[in-house]
């Protein structure tokens, strides 16, 4: 019999190390590092006996890519318009879909909907290890949801879950949560890194033999990243996360890795006493109840995948009582937003240093992209000399260190959709005029050049 072996594993990245470390030299995680005990096998077993199944597969066969057909297979919709959007058309047949929450945001409620959307056409089976049948039938009902065709498992070890899979062979399964399951070979707690990556391994091989589309429910970290080790992010096909605050009703559905479509695609949802419907215009429900006319105050688009979304940025400007002062954002990098004061400060002249500085986008979205540089100053200066923007104006552009406006991409797409939008106002980099006379745009709407930050702060405050 072979001996068992014991290293040490990094909860956070899945590093190994024959001993303990305090700090993993790998990402930096203190006191992160779990003893795991690895169970050798002789050379004549078989690595796949505790998986128990009589499937076949022909992945291992070499292939002419070639020879390949590339047919479009039909996909599961899930009649859900904004969850079929961040997935590119709906889950595709054997696929892995990994779908990461903060605990209360509404997964458990956008899946047993899915389920319920899918039964009609396929087969499904909702494998919990959380909670009891009872408990999940008090939120269908409470959303009602007509549970006649769900079927439902409550396991948490491995092999029932593997043996349910291959005798029923659904379509569409969903296992919540994945760090609740355990696979019996491996002597370490549920949720550990050992037993997440194990149990992760033998469901996607599940999914790819049985051609079932499988969709893991995990926890996420305090970091807001998945919880166990970052493998399990690059052996799914897909990485949902689904985003927003518990006191605010919408909720946001994001797509970080997506293997059938794109990345960085973004679904809104409204939470409401029958469950979760899809926002249809986002820009139009960030913008609703804005103020209009007041300083501080300047609307932007921002692409969040292939979608364009209307967001609005507020800024604060106090004077500080400290030496040092404040400078506190909610949606856009901090660091950025001290840089964009200091090229106000060199290349016009305004100083800031006396004031305190609070900026904001509304409706809790993250802005990641530099289009909304030219916005986040005017609403700092429109505080500042407490003068307010037109409120029918959209301003786009990025800003360099020497005070231009550089141009930002897709500036055609996101003026079209604030057209859509009703909006007849831009102001745009120069930059980008040679792409928007591409688009046919009505007799209406107005387009303001600008190339340097001076130049642009004189348009809009003149």
């Amino acid at each position: 019999m072979a001996k068992n072996k014991t290293i040490y594993i990094c909860e956070g990245c899945g590093y190994e190390s024959s001993g303990w470390l305090g700090k993993c030299p790998s990402c930096g995680t203190w006191n992160s590092f779990v003893e795991t005990v690895i169970q050798k096998k002789s050379a004549k077993s078989n690595s796949r006996a505790w998986l128990d199944l009589d499937v076949t597969s022909d992945q291992e066969a070499v292939v002419n890519l070639a020879t390949i057909e590339n047919a479009d297979q039909k996909r599961l919709c899930s009649n859900i318009e904004e969850m079929d959007r961040v997935l590119g058309g709906g889950f595709v047949r054997g696929s892995l879909v990994l779908l990461g929450g903060d605990p209360g945001i509404g997964k458990s409620t956008l899946l047993l909907q899915t389920l319920a959307n899918l039964t009609a056409q396929y087969s499904t089976l909702y494998v919990s290890g959380e909670e009891s049948p009872t408990q999940i039938k008090m939120r269908a009902d409470r959303l009602q949801i007509d549970t006649k065709q769900i079927q439902m498992l409550t396991a948490t070890d491995f092999t029932s879950i593997a043996q349910a899979l291959q005798k029923h062979k659904p379509d569409f399964a969903v296992i919540d949560s994945i760090q609740s399951i355990y696979v019996e070979e491996i002597s370490a707690a549920p949720g550990s890194v050992s037993q997440v990556r194990e149990a992760t391994g033998g469901l996607l091989r599940l999914a790819k033999a049985l051609n079932i589309t499988i969709v893991l429910v995990g926890h996420v970290t305090k970091e807001g990243g998945i919880a166990g080790p970052r493998v399990l992010e690059h052996m799914v096909d897909a990485v949902l996360y689904f985003e927003g605050e518990k006191s605010n009703q919408y909720r946001i559905l994001r797509a970080v890795k997506n293997r059938f479509g794109t990345t960085n695609e973004v679904g809104m949802f409204e939470m409401t006493q029958s469950g979760l419907k899809s926002v249809d215009n986002p820009g139009t429900a960030m913008l609703e109840g804005r103020p209009l006319n007041v300083p501080g105050t300047t609307i932007t688009s921002t692409l969040e995948g292939t979608r364009s979304i209307l967001l609005e940025i507020q800024a604060l400007l106090n004077p500080t009582d400290f030496a040092q002062p404040i400078r506190n954002t909610q949606g856009i990098d901090r660091l950025r937003l001290n840089m964009l004061l200091a090229i106000l400060h060199k290349s016009c002249g305004i100083a800031t240093a006396p004031y305190d500085a609070y900026v904001n986008v509304t409706g809790g979205m993250k802005i990641i992209e530099t289009s909304a540089d030219l916005a986040i100053v005017a609403a700092v200066v429109s505080s500042m000399q407490d003068k307010p923007i037109n409120s029918d104006l959209i301003i786009l552009g990025e800003l360099g260190l020497t005070g231009e406006v550089r141009m930002v991409t897709a500036i055609e797409r996101r003026i079209l959709e604030g057209l859509r939008l009703g909006w007849n106002k831009f102001v745009v980099p120069a930059a980008c005029k040679r792409s928007i006379k591409n688009i046919s745009l009505p007799d209406e709407c107005e387009i303001f050049y600008v190339s340097l930050l001076k130049e642009a702060l004189d348009l809009l405050f003149s």
